[in-house]
């Protein structure tokens, strides 16, 4: 079983993907991780994030890489909006992505392009939003525990600017599949949310069983 889980930066995709793997007894991936890998390759060997050539000379990365806690930094992932932007580094991490999900019993991967692009075929799909507000309140927070001291203002900035280019971008832009379930996380608590993930996953997956 694939499940795909999809939505803009700090919507609570990746807690949802999360416990939708727990649950489900799911390996999860989070495709993020991959393009913040890159992005950070790129800062490690001084070379530009704008620059598509030098993106794909630093996507060759150790799979160890995805363990440093670094990735998850604001810098990283401000980085990884500009590299994923390449046609060449969506298309160099595709089958490494694919290989994920069609292993032998299925996974939960979430990301930006996953229903669409990754695993159209997936047999459950949910789309996770939030508002702008709701999304940059949560990411300051994260940030200030981590000892940050942008301002929500700033981190409000970054969220839109990051919507602007996930979604404007040419090469599999932020797009929710026509099949997949909506999950508003702006008002639900954790518990909620991921209950009503469950209820959205079961609901596709009986009607994909009642459909043959």
């Amino acid at each position: 079983m694939i499940i795909a889980v999809d939505g803009p930066a700090a919507s609570g995709k990746g807690t949802v993907a999360r416990a939708l793997a727990k649950h489900y007894r799911l390996p999860h991936l989070d495709t993020g991780l991959l393009y913040r890998a890159v992005a950070e390759n790129v800062h490690r060997l001084d070379l530009d994030p704008t620059k598509e050539a030098d993106a794909v000379a630093a996507s060759n990365f150790d799979d160890s890489l995805l363990d440093d806690p670094v990735l998850r930094s604001d810098e990283a992932g401000q980085r990884a909006s500009i590299v994923s932007a390449h046609p060449l580094i969506r298309a160099a991490l595709l089958q490494r992505q694919r290989k994920f999900a069609h292993q032998e019993g299925g996974a939960v991967l979430d990301g930006r392009d996953i229903g669409t692009v990754i695993a159209p075929e997936a047999d459950a799909k949910l789309f996770v939003k939030a508002t702008p507000q709701i999304r940059a309140r949560r990411r300051h927070a994260e940030l200030k525990a981590q000892g940050s001291t942008l301002s929500f203002d700033k981190v409000l900035a970054d969220i839109r600017a990051r919507d602007q280019r996930d979604m404007g971008r040419d090469a599999a832009p932020l797009v929710m599949a026509a099949d997949a379930g909506i999950l508003d996380t702006s008002f639900l608590s954790i518990e909620a949310a991921v209950k009503r993930a469950i209820e959205l996953v079961e609901r596709q997956l009986r009607l994909k069983a009642a459909n043959g």
